[in-house]
């Protein structure tokens, strides 16, 4: 009975109609404040180092969704949390999320030449740029997280810094790049696969949704709530994105796609199948839906998130 409940409540979550129009509002215009933060934190090129500060700009106002931004923002406003400081918050997380993206198209990595429908940094100015770029975009996320204006309480000031180094450190994000460099030379189950993403790519989304109760020092239950709702989003996201690699086109998606089956990489859409792939999806889109029931409806623009993925084309 318990069962059914649960699975009625998740089936109650699902938007009737996939209607996007005011998630869609929503994402562009915390994309534009999103951006006007980054336009103020990051430094303006200068001196003789000014190369690298192209390097870093050319990445970051390259476009994209600012979805890990976007997070951010939704999840902070659930706790009512002044706005300059959720938006710096955002700024840093997307600081990283770049630096991770431009290490990633790099020739020891992954080899990209095209990103978000340019050419990729180590194209655009060289490897060694490239390399410093990133290095300079991790380094900023610290020092906007750690500026008082983030927040006056240096603990909760301490508190994001150190989840963030978590999510992104060797049992984060480059944990799951070092096992998706090793996925070529070994056959991964989907237990193994799973990780991979988890740690990969949503280490990061979990970092995003717990911003908010850290910065407004709502309980322990609410990061634990938003974790979990975190941790299937993730996976959505991941699983829409080797979908998009599987049957979607470099005209949209902004970048080549094929690479998993050419590189013979294991990846949810391999072993389940494209099919089962976006019923996966679907199903786990449902549950992080679901865990949001408590926030009542401040909580629906999280809720259509979730969906709003799986319609995704780029």
């Amino acid at each position: 009975m318990a069962r059914s409940m649960e699975l009625a409540r998740s089936e109650s979550s699902a938007p009737r109609a996939r209607n996007f129009s005011e998630l869609e509002k929503a994402l562009g215009a915390a994309g534009l404040a999103v951006d006007e933060m980054l336009e103020r934190l990051l430094e303006k090129p200068h001196g003789l180092q000014g190369r690298v500060h192209e390097a870093m700009r050319y990445a970051v106002f390259a476009g994209g969704k600012r979805l890990r931004p976007f997070l951010v923002l939704s999840c902070a406003s659930l706790f009512e949390a002044e706005r300059v400081r959720a938006l710096r918050v955002a700024a840093a997380i997307e600081a990283v999320h770049t630096y991770s993206l431009v290490h990633d198209d790099l020739p020891c990595m992954d080899d990209d030449d095209l990103r978000r429908g340019r050419p990729t940094v180590h194209v655009a100015f060289n490897e060694a740029t490239a390399v410093l770029a990133g290095d300079a975009l991790l380094t900023a996320a610290f020092d906007i997280l750690c500026a008082p204006e983030t927040h006056p309480s240096g603990e909760i000031r301490c508190q994001l810094a150190a989840k963030l180094a978590e999510a992104a450190g060797s049992d984060g994000m480059i944990g799951g790049q070092m096992i998706d460099m090793q996925a070529t030379d070994r056959a991964l189950d989907s237990s193994e696969v799973i990780l991979l993403q988890r740690m990969k790519t949503g280490a990061l989304f979990e970092f995003c949704c717990q911003a908010g109760p850290i910065l407004t020092q709502a309980g322990p239950e609410h990061q634990s709530r938003l974790k979990s709702y975190a941790r299937d989003f993730g996976l959505v996201f991941q699983i829409t994105d080797d979908l998009l690699d599987a049957v979607g086109s470099k005209e949209k998606t902004g970048k080549a796609v094929g690479k998993d089956k050419e590189q013979g990489k294991a990846t949810l859409v391999s072993i389940y199948g494209v099919d089962g792939a976006r019923k996966e999806a679907e199903k786990l889109a449902r549950r992080a839906a679901g865990v949001l029931e408590p926030y009542g409806q401040k909580a629906q623009i999280l809720r259509d998130l979730a969906f709003f993925l799986l319609d995704r084309e780029s």
